[in-house]
């Protein structure tokens, strides 16, 4: 069971949802960074480490048979919000190639630096199975 909560009356959030109702099995993915899965960064350009976070999230899921549908709650760490603002559209773009149109709850937050130096960001995610 999957239910979107949306409160009466306000405004439809774009790209999240402000709440979910889920029953199920459930499973935390850890921090992922943009590098690849021999911890190497094949790039320095923000969008694309996002989707490589992104796919390193579906993939690490995928070890419990789940997928993008079932994430619950994400909460992004940046280092500079302006490129996440700035650069909306292809985020938008990146995020559903690999995650569909799946919008769970997200939080984000600027930090001051991430533990690899050349990470630009780094995501937690939450997954519910249905039972």
């Amino acid at each position: 069971m999957r239910k979107v909560l949306q409160p009466e009356g306000w405004i439809e959030p774009k790209g999240y949802a402000n709440g979910i109702e889920v029953r199920g099995r459930q499973i935390y993915v850890a921090g992922m960074i943009g590098w690849n899965g021999q911890a190497q960064f094949e790039t320095d350009d923000f969008v694309a480490q996002c989707q490589q976070a992104l796919q390193n999230i579906v993939d690490t899921l995928a070890c419990a048979q789940a997928g993008p549908e079932h994430i619950v709650r994400m909460t992004w760490y940046v280092k500079d919000k302006k490129s996440y603002l700035a650069r909306g559209r292809e985020l938008g773009q990146a995020y559903q190639q690999v995650m569909g149109r799946n919008y769970p709850v997200m939080s984000l937050v600027q930090v001051a630096d991430l533990l690899e130096d050349r990470a630009l960001v780094e995501i937690e995610a939450t997954a519910v199975v249905p039972d």
